[in-house]
């Protein structure tokens, strides 16, 4: 029986089954995000963790443990300057995998491996979408939709910092599981990460609410009827309101046509790209 083995054999030998975890890292540590299959991030989250554990020890046997682990040696400072600092008073957690679908060809699964609270993080990307959404919902049910277009919702910076100190059992604007994630994300980041989020969230509410009027007085012009959408093309790395393209394609700038084979009854109803019943008081 296999007792007390750590990694995976790949079906390759030691000595090329490490060097592939240590270029897996080594990508991880230059990139802080990067896309492989599922078992292998595992096992490359795995030697991560040790390599920051290294880093924030900071003395001369770990620099050289490191320095004789990483491939490119100009990464040694970064783990022990930029990662030591960041991940400072983190007990320990410093990578997250997400899953990503199946590879096409051998249909291996895909994950995203990153490393937390990096320029890039798709989980404090995602929140910050879903309260935009949680919020504007609410308030788009309560006053309707002119109202919201009149004023917005300048509330939002009020009500992270209510739902980050909120316990499990309170009530807020937020669902149990967007304000669970909320508290996560913001727990090691301050005040800086609470601004960003606010401003993530701000941004995304305004796409939300300024996306269905264009399209609404595109279809209504006679003049711009023949220019379609082509007006409203956005940019690389912009937020499509109510696209299903995931984080990940948003962060790399992807801006692929949806996936035509995908059933439509699995997508989520968006406010006003799906033309909801909602904007037609505007």
């Amino acid at each position: 029986m296999k007792h007390g083995v750590a990694f995976r054999k790949f079906s390759r030998t030691s000595s090329h089954r490490m060097l592939m975890l240590r270029n897996l890292v080594t990508s991880l540590i230059q990139h802080e995000q990067i896309k492989t299959t599922f078992p292998k991030a595992q096992d490359a989250a795995r030697l991560a963790e040790k390599l920051i554990t290294l880093g924030k020890k900071g003395d001369l046997p770990a620099f050289r443990r490191a320095a004789g682990f990483l491939l490119n040696k100009s990464l040694v400072p970064k783990v022990f300057t930029d990662l030591a600092q960041r991940y400072a008073d983190r007990p320990g957690g410093y990578t997250r995998v997400h899953k990503f679908g199946n590879r096409p060809g051998d249909n291996a699964p895909h994950a995203v491996l990153e490393l937390v609270d990096n320029p890039r993080d798709l989980r404090f990307a995602m929140t910050a979408r879903a309260v935009g959404w949680e919020l504007l919902g609410k308030k788009v049910g309560q006053q309707g939709p002119k109202a919201v277009v009149a004023s917005g919702i300048p509330e939002v910076e009020e009500v992270i910092e209510r739902e980050v100190q909120a316990g499990p059992q309170e009530r807020g604007q937020l669902r149990p599981i967007t304000r669970r994630n909320l508290q996560k994300v913001l727990r090691y980041r301050g005040e800086e990460g609470m601004d960003e989020l606010t401003k993530l969230a701000e941004d995304h509410v305004d796409t939300l609410l300024a996306q269905p009027l264009a399209l609404k007085d595109i279809v209504a012009s006679k003049e711009k009827k023949g220019k379609s959408f082509e007006s409203l093309r956005l940019k690389a790395g912009q937020t499509v309101p109510g696209g299903v393209r995931s984080t990940f394609h948003l962060a790399q700038g992807a801006l692929g046509r949806d996936n035509p084979g995908r059933w439509r009854w699995s997508n989520r109803q968006k406010l006003g790209v799906d033309k909801t019943s909602v904007w037609n008081s505007i």
